[in-house]
């Protein structure tokens, strides 16, 4: 992708609201995991995947090397998915917006730069990581198209295919 250009988003002010509250629960996820897979959460192990299969102790050392450095960046690139969405797809008590209201159908606008995008497609990349793991998604064989629990998964796959198309135009 071109440094100058930018990627423009069209998202609707609830699928925003959802993304952010996604955004916000992985977030914690990464704040509770404390910097360490070893906490026994397969999703934060699944985040960061063993370099050295069948080789236990030189994995475990790559982790500890990279491991801080790879959540922070995960850490940080939420952040900037949460600025980028704007206080638009932030819903509260104060707020004044019912789940009925139309307004939440209301577009938003995105201008993302390059490595704003970057950050997206990263952010929305790991978040279907952990609703994989939660879901027990390993293979496309493990996905039911008729569970309706597997929805946001599409659903931020759908999000994450426009933004790669996006990126990778010419």
């Amino acid at each position: 992708m071109s440094e100058e250009r930018l990627v423009v988003l069209e998202i609707t002010r609830i699928e925003a609201t959802h993304l952010a509250g996604l955004v916000v629960q992985f977030l914690d996820l990464l704040d509770d995991s404390a910097g360490t897979s070893e906490s026994g959460d397969p999703a934060i192990a699944r985040l960061v995947p063993d370099a050295y299969r069948g080789d236990a102790v030189s994995a475990r050392e790559f982790r500890e090397v990279t491991e801080t450095d790879l959540l922070g960046r995960r850490t940080t690139d939420s952040r900037v998915v949460l600025e980028t969405l704007g206080p638009d797809a932030q819903l509260d008590d104060d707020s004044g917006l019912g789940l009925d209201d139309p307004r939440l159908e209301q577009i938003l606008t995105l201008a993302l730069d390059a490595e704003q995008v970057r950050a997206w497609m990263r952010t929305l990349a790991a978040i279907r990581l952990v609703i994989a793991t939660r879901l027990g998604i390993v293979t496309d064989d493990d996905h039911d198209e008729d569970d309706s629990r597997f929805g946001i998964y599409d659903w931020l796959g759908f999000r994450l295919d426009g933004l790669v198309r996006a990126a990778t135009v010419d």
